[in-house]
């Protein structure tokens, strides 16, 4: 059980990586300095980013529960 969450762990933690590098600077960060704020937004969020979100709440919702299975086994063993 430890090893499949251990796995399922590191499967997640490479897709949260993905998923957040993936999304479009908001201005203001780090993204700014490098000439990403120069760019115009549109007045609304398309279909891609907001599936684009919900894809990282649910891999991030997935490695919380991963991480709090973990801390509760090692815990007991």
């Amino acid at each position: 059980m430890i090893l499949t969450l251990q796995i399922a762990l590191i499967v997640t933690s490479l897709l949260l990586i993905l998923l957040v590098l993936l999304h479009r600077g908001r201005g203001g960060g780090l993204s700014s300095l490098f000439g990403g704020g120069m760019q115009s937004s549109l007045s609304g969020s398309s279909v891609v980013e907001k599936n684009l979100d919900r894809a990282t709440l649910f891999i991030g919702s997935i490695w919380v529960i991963c991480i709090i299975g973990l801390g509760l086994l090692v815990k007991i063993a």
